[in-house]
């Protein structure tokens, strides 16, 4: 299967930041979601991918193109939508369209058409007049309409209200079920990853944690809610976080099997319950236990 994109050994370093030694890949046709806090490197990976930033070391390539060598070829295919880009209030979206369109031949009129109409925009209105989360909605349209092969997408829904970011998310993924296209969209929102993405990855403090299927992070994932004097998790690396509760003790499992509840039971534990995890609870588990998940 073709790789939207593959990093090797990908490190980048600044004064008070270093991205270290990221492999990470992605097939073709999928939507990957990259969680981390604000800070973790989330942004600095979508500008190497894009080319706005070069990697100190390791090997970059994307969709076929080695970066940097090849990033004007690779760029004619790259769409990027950042929380961050700005639009020009004193023109109007139309005014965008028909700019977008002199610099990329591949504009799809038609399809732009149609993605006013999903998106509930006014193509006549000028950008001043526009909410967030409409000017969202405009600069995922005006990358949309070049079906781009790869979408790179921002921390797109950062500073939206509750109503605005669930209508955006949800125009979104109904648009990506339409169109087959490689995307990766970077977060701190585990909700919105969770709610488009096939795969998932966790970065944090400049390292990759994880990256695997979204269902497979679910499934691996439980809280054993248990009774019963226990020693400890020196020999269970499948147990990630311990706590108790007063008399209930409070397991956070990684990589869950029934295999696990015997050897707690065989240890003289009563296992109340056995409860899957948010996407939410796994990231912050995996942080702060300092291990892959």
């Amino acid at each position: 299967m073709t790789a939207a994109f593959a990093l090797s050994g990908v490190s980048k370093h600044y004064e008070d930041f270093a991205l270290k030694d990221i492999d990470l890949h992605m097939p073709e046709g999928q939507v990957m979601g990259l969680v981390g806090v604000n800070g973790a490197g989330k942004t600095t990976l979508l500008r190497i991918l894009s080319g706005l930033t070069r990697a100190d070391t390791g090997s970059v390539e994307v969709l076929g193109h080695v970066m940097p060598a090849d990033q004007v070829a690779a760029k004619k295919h790259i769409g990027i939508a950042s929380e961050d880009m700005r639009l020009f209030k004193t023109q109007t979206l139309r005014w965008h369209m028909d700019f977008i369109r002199t610099i990329y031949p591949d504009w799809d009129e038609a399809y732009a058409q149609d993605l006013l109409r999903r998106f509930d925009l006014r193509a006549g209105q000028k950008l001043a007049g526009f909410s967030h989360g409409q000017r969202v909605k405009a600069l995922l349209l005006l990358n949309f309409a070049r079906r781009p092969r790869l979408l790179l997408l921002d921390e797109p829904t950062t500073g939206l209200d509750p109503v605005a970011r669930d209508e955006v998310l949800q125009v979104l993924a109904e648009v990506l079920r339409d169109e087959a296209r490689s995307v990766l969209f970077s977060s701190h929102n585990t909700q919105d990853i969770e709610q488009i993405a096939d795969t998932i990855s966790f970065v944090h403090q400049g390292r990759l944690l994880a990256s695997k299927d979204k269902e497979v992070f679910i499934d691996e994932w439980r809280r054993i809610l248990c009774q019963g004097t226990w020693e400890g998790a020196g020999d269970w690396p499948e147990i990630a976080a311990a706590r108790r509760n007063g008399s209930m003790l409070e397991l956070k499992v990684r990589q869950f099997s029934e295999a696990i509840i015997e050897r707690l039971q065989a240890q003289g534990l009563e296992i109340r319950s056995t409860e899957a995890m948010s996407l939410e609870e796994i990231f912050v588990t995996t942080v702060r236990s300092g291990a892959a998940a």
